[in-house]
């Protein structure tokens, strides 16, 4: 149980720190001989000491999405097993935890970002809103 709280947990993290990632489009990022490089990250990415091709890179990209959503789908089948209280606990401690981590993000933001870092937290609000009513519906049409 310790582990799959421990990959909930982990789980639940991932956003914020998405959140907190530079854009994609700055220096060091794209196809070219720099991506993955530059005094922010700590070396190059694992796929380029092997020299895959962009093909190998985009199977390679899939095939790891597909695990991400393999265990994802793991993490939930274990988490339904677990009784109401403490599914409902775990989501409280995690929500908190989410929340201070935002708070502590945007703390160290200056004005301006803090802006940009609000619209992108209410952005991300709707979607996951959106999404939420989304599998409610898929749900009522199943039980139909």
């Amino acid at each position: 149980m310790r582990k799959t709280l421990t990959a909930l947990m982990f789980a639940a993290a991932l956003p914020t720190l998405a959140m907190a990632a530079p854009p994609m489009d700055g220096p060091g990022h794209g196809d070219g001989p720099g991506r993955g490089f530059g005094p922010e990250h700590r070396g190059p990415a694992p796929f380029e000491q092997l020299d895959v091709t962009r093909e190998q890179r985009q199977d390679i990209d899939r095939l790891m999405r597909e695990e991400r959503r393999n265990e994802r789908e793991i993490t939930r089948e274990f988490l339904t097993k677990l009784p109401a209280a403490e599914q409902k606990a775990m989501k409280d401690r995690i929500d908190a935890s989410h929340d201070k981590a935002h708070a502590d993000i945007r703390g160290l933001l200056k004005p301006e970002q803090q802006k940009r870092f609000d619209e992108m937290k209410k952005e991300q609000d709707q979607r996951r809103a959106e999404w939420d009513e989304f599998q409610a519906w898929k749900a009522s049409k199943k039980t139909q």
